[in-house]
C-alpha cells in the first residue's frame, strides 16, 4: 500500500512547574524560599530516515505528543527536561500547516532534522520572587504550555526523472527496461497504481527514474489518479513525456502531447515549465510516419527534443538515456522550500489583553493573565500584592480604567473575582 498524504496531530510538552519550598534545617533559622524551577517541555522534531518510503506508519497512529517537563522541588532542585520526540518520514516529506496550507519543513535531504514545535518554557520556583520586603513568598510560576498543531504530512518523491504520459503509453515498460525496478505491465490502462522508482545507470552517469500512474483530462481537477499524484512530478528536473506514436488505441498522439501539457499547466505553473523530452514510443508497430512527422513539427516549433523509440524492442532507448544523463547534469536540483519560507511553532509571551462586559462584571481575558494566575496563591496575602503588581506593570490595570471600571465594580480574571478599589 502507497500512502503519500495524511494528517495528524502533534502536541510539544508542557513545562514543569516552579516548587514553592522553605529551607528547614536543625540550627538553621529563617533559612528561606528554596523552591526550584521547572523542567522544559519535550520539542518534537521530524527527521528523514532511509528505513521508510511511504506515510503509511502514520495511518492510524495520528497524535504524537512529546514529555513534559518534570515540576522543581525544594533544595533549589530544578525539574528534568522532558525527552524530546523525534518522529521518523521518509526523504521528501513535505510538512504543512493544516489551517493555514503553509509550508513548514521540506525534508528532502539525506538525515535531515527540523525543530518543529518547542516545548513549553519550565516555571520559576518561589526562590525566585523573594525580595527585601517579601521574604517568604507564597508563590511560584506554573510552567509554559506546549503547543498543539494539526499538520499534513505530504510525501513528494525524490527523483530526477519523471515518465508522464496518457496510461498504457508505455513509461512501465521503459522503466523496466533500463532499471532493475520491477512495475506492474499489462495491456489495460492504470496498471501503475502508484509510483515506481528505478536507478539507471549509463555511460554518462547514473539518476533516479520515477514511473507516475497515467495522467489523464482533468487530472488537475481530480479525475482520474493524477491529482493525487501530480505532486510528485513536482521534485523531477526533467519530463520524459512519453507518447504511443502508433495510434493503435484510436488516439491522436498530437492531441495527447497538448492535453498532458495542458494538465502539467492547470495543477501548477512551475512544473509545466520544467524541462521536457518527448518520447515517442511504439515505434515498432508504427503504421505510418504522419503522427511522428506532425510531433517533430511540434517539438521543432516549442524548441523541444524528440526520441523516436520501441520500449519493446529496445530501440532507441540507451541512447535516449544517455542523453538523459548528459541533460541532467546541467539542470539543478531543486527545493520546493526556500529557506526564508522555514518556521519553528515557538511559545510567545503574548501581551494581548482582552477586555468585555457581561452582566455588569468586567471579565479580563489573554495568556497575560494565564501567566500570571499561574504564579500567584490567592490564599497568601503577598501572593495578592505581587498580583496587584503584575496587574499594573503589565498594564491591565490602565486598561481597565480606559474601559470605564470604577470603585466597586466586580471585575472576573479567570475564575476569580475581585472587587475593585482605586
Amino acid at each position: 500500500m502507497f500512502v503519500d498524504y495524511t494528517k495528524i496531530l502533534i502536541k510539544s510538552g508542557n513545562g514543569g512547574n516552579g516548587a514553592i519550598s522553605f529551607r528547614r534545617e536543625k540550627y538553621v533559622a529563617s533559612g528561606g524560599p528554596d523552591g526550584g524551577d521547572g523542567g522544559k517541555g519535550g520539542d518534537i522534531y521530524f527527521t528523514v530516515t532511509p528505513d521508510a518510503n511511504t506515510l503509511i506508519d502514520f495511518r492510524y497512529n495520528k497524535k504524537f505528543k512529546a514529555e513534559d517537563g518534570k515540576n522543581g522541588s525544594g533544595g533549589h532542585c530544578y525539574g528534568k527536561s522532558g525527552e524530546d520526540l523525534y518522529i521518523k518520514v521518509p526523504k521528501g516529506t513535505v510538512i504543512k500547516d493544516a489551517n493555514t496550507g503553509k509550508v513548514i519543513a521540506d525534508l528532502s535531504e539525506d538525515g535531515q532534522t527540523e525543530l518543529i514545535l518547542s516545548g513549553g518554557k519550565g516555571g520559576k520556583g518561589n526562590s525566585h520572587f523573594a525580595t527585601s520586603t517579601r521574604q517568604a513568598p507564597h508563590f511560584a510560576q506554573d510552567g509554559q504550555k506546549g503547543i498543539e498543531k494539526e499538520i499534513i504530512l505530504e510525501l513528494k518523491l525524490i527523483a530526477d526523472v519523471g515518465l508522464v504520459g496518457f496510461p498504457n503509453v508505455g513509461k512501465s515498460t521503459i522503466l523496466s527496461i533500463v532499471s532493475a525496478a520491477t512495475p506492474k505491465i499489462a495491456d489495460y490502462h492504470f496498471t501503475t497504481l502508484e509510483p515506481n522508482l528505478g536507478v539507471v545507470n549509463t555511460k554518462k552517469g547514473s539518476f533516479i527514474l520515477a514511473d507516475i500512474p497515467g495522467i489523464i483530462e482533468g487530472a488537475s481537477k481530480g479525475i482520474g489518479l493524477g491529482l493525487q499524484f501530480l505532486r510528485h512530478i513536482e521534485r523531477t528536473r526533467l519530463l520524459l513525456h512519453v507518447i504511443d506514436i502508433s495510434g493503435s488505441e484510436g488516439r491522436n498522439p498530437v492531441e495527447d502531447f497538448y492535453k498532458i501539457n495542458e494538465e502539467l499547466k492547470e495543477y501548477s505553473k512551475k512544473l509545466a515549465e520544467k524541462k521536457q523530452i518527448i518520447v515517442a514510443n511504439k515505434a515498432d508497430i508504427m503504421q505510418n510516419n504522419k503522427y511522428y512527422e506532425k510531433l517533430a513539427n511540434i517539438a521543432k516549433k516549442e524548441n523541444i527534443e524528440i526520441f523516436n523509440i520501441s520500449a519493446a524492442t529496445g530501440k532507441g532507448i540507451n541512447e535516449l538515456m544517455e542523453h538523459v544523463a548528459e541533460v541532467l547534469k546541467t539542470l539543478p536540483k531543486e527545493k520546493i522550500v526556500s529557506g526564508n519560507e522555514k518556521i519553528v511553532y515557538e511559545l510567545e509571551e503574548e501581551q494581548e489583553i482582552i477586555i468585555k462586559k457581561e452582566k455588569e462584571i468586567y471579565i479580563v481575558e489573554g495568556r497575560i493573565i494565564d501567566k500570571i494566575l499561574g504564579r500567584v496563591n490567592m490564599a497568601d496575602n503577598e501572593s495578592l500584592y505581587y498580583f496587584q503588581k503584575c496587574l499594573k506593570d503589565s498594564g491591565i490595570e490602565d486598561e481597565l480604567k480606559k474601559y470605564g471600571i470604577k470603585t466597586g465594580d466586580t471585575v472576573k480574571f479567570g475564575n476569580w473575582e475581585f472587587e475593585w478599589y482605586d
